[in-house]
């Protein structure tokens, strides 16, 4: 732990050369997870999944990040809350899974919560003096919604949202992700650190040696162009080979060039997300442990509906490259635990100067 904090501090005071892969323990390290869940997962924005999960009202999710179980509601007016899913009597879950309800029943005494997490309804308690039902309701997590996309920060006090991404939004505005409507969504865990996936997603030098006949055919390492990033995000640009099909359906607003390309992005820290011409593809990020990382990925285009065989043929495509790099990652894992592994160098600024920027975000934070 003194060794990797002495290296996130000396990277973060620009005494060591950004020129290089972190050393293992910053991917191996529990005591170093317990940090990242203090100074980061609970004070920065995480993505807990996406709006139209809850697309009506009454319609529910339940996640959980860094051991707090969380529920995601609709409510009358169309708003999104994010809400404790632990019952203010005696600290039981409320709500499990997802569905369609107006009201929310904790199964061990009945206490009662509305969509906007008032109690309505506590079985016998009009016995207690004093009580005070208005004093009971599910604490709001504050949240926003973003492109469509639901953030929420634990502890309050993270500076605003768009503004953090005011630099991005030109860049994906053509796409028009608010008007995307989600056709898929699925929750995995895979073993391998997050930030190994985080990192991952976010680089083109592994495209072609990882995936030689899904992305390489279409975004070959050589084409990818980093996109400078402002501290709180990196992106790059996969352009496509000129061969390639053209992706469609997609927006008009849609530039020839931005026909072109995958837009990739990261909203730090635990975000990653393609917007393809015709699909947007994402990844929700949740630390498990040390080797785990929770997955909450999805797939959105602009037509309200498609065909089933036109669905599973996304998601097969999906879940193709991203068993390719499963398999990579858990090896990876597997890798830097060695006391032999030595760090390298990075590679060219537009195959992995994303990673540097991840790095310094989180040699900021952690180090702060």
């Amino acid at each position: 732990m003194t060794a990797i904090l002495d290296h996130l501090n000396a990277f973060a005071a620009g005494k060591i050369a950004r020129s290089h892969a972190m050393p293992g323990a910053f991917y191996t390290d529990p005591a170093l997870l317990e940090i990242e869940k203090e100074k980061v997962f609970r004070r920065e924005w995480i993505c807990i999944g996406h709006a139209d999960e809850v697309k009506t009202p009454g319609d529910y999710f339940t996640t959980d990040l860094v051991g707090e179980p969380l529920l995601v509601t609709r409510n009358a007016a169309g708003e999104v809350n994010v809400l404790s899913n632990v019952c203010r009597h005696r600290g039981n879950i409320v709500a499990e899974g997802r569905g369609k309800r107006n009201l929310h029943v904790c199964a061990y005494h009945a206490w009662s919560y509305d969509r906007d997490g008032r109690l309505v309804r506590a079985p016998l308690m009009e016995q207690v003096a004093d009580f005070d039902a208005a004093a009971c309701s599910l604490p709001r997590i504050r949240s926003t919604v973003w492109q469509k996309f639901i953030f929420v920060n634990l502890d309050g006090s993270a500076s605003p949202l768009e503004g953090r991404l005011a630099a991005l939004e030109p860049q994906v505005r053509n796409y028009h992700n608010e008007e995307r409507h989600l056709y898929f969504e699925r929750e995995e865990v895979w073993a391998t650190n997050w930030k190994c996936l985080a990192e991952n997603f976010m680089e083109g030098y592994h495209l072609d040696a990882t995936h030689p006949q899904t992305l390489k055919p279409v975004t070959p390492t050589g084409l990818c162009e980093r996109v400078p990033g402002n501290g709180f995000f990196s992106a790059y640009k996969a352009h496509y080979t000129p061969e390639s099909e053209q992706r469609r359906p997609f927006h008009p607003d849609l530039t020839p060039a931005e026909q072109r390309y995958s837009f990739l992005f990261s909203v730090f820290p635990a975000f990653v997300v393609t917007y393809m011409p015709h699909l947007t593809v994402y990844l929700c990020l949740r630390p498990v442990d040390t080797d785990h990382v929770a997955i909450r990925w999805g797939i959105a285009g602009h037509a309200e509906t498609i065909p089933a065989e036109a669905l599973a043929a996304h998601v097969k495509f999906a879940d193709d490259f991203n068993a390719e790099d499963r398999v990579k990652l858990e090896t990876l894992q597997r890798g830097l635990k060695s006391r032999f592994y030595r760090p390298g160098p990075l590679a060219a600024d537009d195959l992995e100067g994303t990673i540097r920027d991840f790095y310094d975000y989180m040699a900021r934070l952690l180090t702060a």
